[in-house]
């Protein structure tokens, strides 16, 4: 059974070569983008200093700079709030009655207990010495227990009215201690010193502040005073010696190192190890994704040198917008890659490229899973809208899709948290809708920058090219009209058998209009540029008549180069050929050599090829092969016309011709029929007119060659091979 061999490996050499350039590839985009996420922890020219080390060397500043000092605005910050009272509340009246109660109640137990004629003195003193909320020494004890009755009611009375003149003022937590010290004053004169004593040592427990602190007003205030403290700027010019050898750091000189990018981080080993196989992960998904799925990119190492560097540098890019940010991370414009490769590489690369790069982008964030989502998948959505581009509006449609997606992860994951205020979500979402803009924006500037500059062919460049008034095809209508008319037919034939079997129906279209192109430097050499008359090709022998034949191929390429087409268009010219032979004058010339001793060379009557590359260029091939053997036939019959479409597909391979491009054999039928339902609308029979005769049917013409059939000899069926018949033929009836 045959089978395409383009998409496997044709040898154990091939192989090696493709598994070295995606090794290489891996191993590139892995260490790059350790280097890009681990740069500034070995970056040259700093210092490993931390606060309170000794510095071994002077460090200067390498050059000026103006900065806000956190340290230095934090202490000012703390200076204003260490000037803020303490706040409290007003004075509380209740209190002074709680306290008073409580005075009347202890008084009235001791006063129990002293009346008490069943307790012994000591059961008094236990009893006393019981209160809740009083500490009453034994000596306080026992002259409560010793003094009259009269004289007890004389002290419990003074001690509610001490206490009563002591709450009648502020009394504070920091003031409570002095109030207490000055209770004896407030006691009566009447009262010898003991029995002073005695009042002071009771009245005090129930002396307590009356104005309560406000811990809560308090912090207010002092964040207030903090606030209005305006940040502080340090200045340091250029030379200026920020640490001197032997000085103990400091924080602010820490902080001086960092702002000028003075300081090497602390290496945190478990960090370096994480991104290191974060960056490893990265490349094993894209490279298998690339070894399974799109062998044909490894094949074309100019793809690989485009997605290395689109990769790498959209990962710097993220490395400056996202660690340590708060708004700039939704502004990342990762989507803009994924648009670029999509239309560039292909949709799937482009999502599998944009999944990789969101890991990467997560580490940088800090492990934000928010980040992470909302980078990937508007990414990833822009690839699957922008599909193949025919319109410049496709990308600022795709840009609409991905402001909506990025509005819709950011409401997933702040709305539950409800942690962010309306000014917050204004800008968040402000911030996504610029997101989508700036993305289709990049996006459309990068494709004709990284296009040229790569030559890979784009839908946009495609669409230029297909416009009738591209000067070169211009060119060829007005210089080799028979030539145009023939690309404007294969070009259909083509363009619908690719959008049959899923090819790029656009690109195949595209190069049918120039594969013939090399006729314009010798349109009368050519068939369908040729009036009724004499063969041009008589006047030549057959080995010039074919070297004037295959020449259109490199002429072809030589004006592509000259009109700037790009390399996947002017892999049509050589392809559309491959590496057939012009059998009818290599068997002219075997001829003439057989009356004589020339030896006849094989390959001068070989096209140079290559062989088709990729279904399009079959696709032309087999195209070009069947318009001009239906043209040269005109079968009478569909069937006729399936069993000419059929021999030169059959042809092709038997020839080995299809053997290096990704075509199956399902491909192949779905191809014929579509050859044949499109050319019997092209070479339909017409309804007779009025007074019209039917010509008297003629198949086939007489200047119609015999349809060759595969031999060992390799005929070629192409309409080159044709020209020099027909023309021949033509000829010949003139003359008679």
């Amino acid at each position: 059974m045959w089978t395409p061999a383009s998409t496997r490996p044709k040898s154990v050499k091939e192989l090696s070569r493709r598994t070295l350039r995606l090794l290489a590839f891996c191993g590139g985009l892995a260490l790059g983008t350790a280097v890009i996420v681990l740069a500034p922890l070995f970056t040259p020219g700093q210092v490993l200093l931390n606060a309170g080390d000794v510095a071994p060397e002077d460090v200067r500043a390498p050059r000026g700079a103006r900065y806000v000092s956190d340290i230095l605005t934090d202490l000012a910050r703390d200076e204003a709030e260490r000037n803020v009272t303490v706040q409290y509340d007003r004075l509380d009246p209740r209190v002074a009655r709680q306290q008073i109660a409580r005075a009347r109640q202890m008084v009235d137990f001791i006063r129990a207990v002293r009346a008490d004629p069943q307790a012994t003195h000591a059961q008094k003193q236990v009893e006393l010495a019981a209160i809740e909320g009083v500490t009453l020494t034994a000596a306080i004890i026992d002259q409560l227990l010793d003094v009259s009755d009269a004289t007890w009611d004389r002290i419990a009375q003074e001690i509610i009215d001490v206490i009563d003149l002591a709450m009648r003022d502020e009394i504070r937590d920091v003031t409570v201690d002095e109030v207490r010290g000055r209770l004896p004053a407030l006691v009566a004169i009447e009262l010898d010193e003991n029995q002073t004593a005695l009042v002071s040592a009771i009245a005090r427990h129930f002396v307590v502040p009356n104005r309560i602190r406000n811990d809560e007003a308090t912090q207010a205030a002092r964040q207030a005073a903090r606030d209005q403290v305006e940040p502080r700027f340090r200045e340091i010019e250029a030379g200026q010696t920020i640490i001197r050898q032997g000085e103990v750091v400091t924080p602010l000189q820490i902080e001086a190192l960092e702002q000028l990018n003075l300081r090497q981080p602390q290496i945190r080993w478990g960090d370096v190890l994480g991104t290191l196989v974060s960056a490893v992960v990265m490349a094993v998904l894209l490279g298998l994704y690339l070894w399974r799925y799109e062998p044909e990119l490894i094949d074309r190492p100019r793809n690989l040198m485009l997605l290395l560097p689109l990769l790498l540098f959209y990962l710097l890019a993220a490395k400056l917008m996202v660690p340590n940010r708060t708004v700039l991370p939704y502004l990342y414009p990762l989507a803009s890659m994924s648009m670029l490769i999509a239309v560039l590489l292909g949709p799937g690369l482009a999502i599998t490229a944009t999944i990789t790069a969101g890991l990467i982008v997560g580490v940088l964030s800090g492990g934000s899973l928010e980040i992470a989502v909302y980078t990937t998948a508007g990414s990833a959505v822009a690839a699957l809208v922008l599909g193949r581009v025919e319109r410049l509006q496709a990308f600022f449609r795709a840009g609409l899709y991905v402001a909506l997606i990025n509005i819709l992860v950011i409401v997933a994951f702040r709305l539950p948290a409800g942690a962010t205020d309306p000014i917050g979500w204004v800008m968040l979402i402000g911030t996504a809708v610029i997101n989508g803009g700036l993305s289709a924006s990049v996006a459309l500037g990068g494709i004709f920058l990284v296009g040229n500059l790569f030559d890979i062919t784009t839908s946009l460049q495609l669409l230029e090219l297909a416009r009738p008034t591209h000067p070169l095809l211009n060119e060829l209508l007005h210089q080799s009209p028979g030539t145009y008319h023939h690309t404007l037919m294969v070009a259909n034939l083509a363009e619908q058998a690719a959008e049959r079997i899923g090819a790029n129906s656009l690109l195949t279209r595209v190069g049918a209009y120039y594969h013939d192109i090399g006729k314009m430097a010798r349109p009368y050499m050519f068939v369908e540029n040729q009036v009724e008359g004499a063969n041009v090709h008589d006047q030549f022998d057959p080995r010039t008549s074919a070297e004037i034949i295959i020449s259109h191929v490199t002429d072809g390429v030589e004006l592509a180069k000259r009109y700037k087409l790009p390399a996947r268009v002017r892999s049509f010219i050589p392809e559309h050929h491959g590496t057939m032979r012009v059998s009818l004058l290599y068997n002219k010339a075997l001829e003439q050599a057989a009356n004589g001793d020339t030896v006849v060379d094989e390959a001068t009557f070989r096209y140079p090829g290559p062989k088709p590359q990729s279904k399009e260029t079959a696709l032309l091939m087999l195209a070009d092969g069947c318009e001009a053997a239906v043209r040269a036939t005109r079968p009478a019959s569909p069937e006729a016309l399936n069993d000419i479409v059929r021999k030169v597909i059959a042809d092709r391979i038997a020839w080995g011709q299809l053997d290096e491009c990704p075509l199956t054999l399902a491909d192949l039928e779905r191809i014929r029929e579509s050859f044949v339902a499109t050319l019997q609308g092209m070479f339909h029979p017409r309804l007779l007119y009025p007074g019209q005769t039917a010509n008297p049917p003629v198949a086939p013409p007489p200047h119609a060659p015999p349809l060759p059939t595969p031999s060992s000899d390799n005929r070629s069926t192409s309409g080159e091979d044709r020209a020099v018949t027909t023309t021949r033929t033509r000829s010949k009836k003139a003359s008679t």
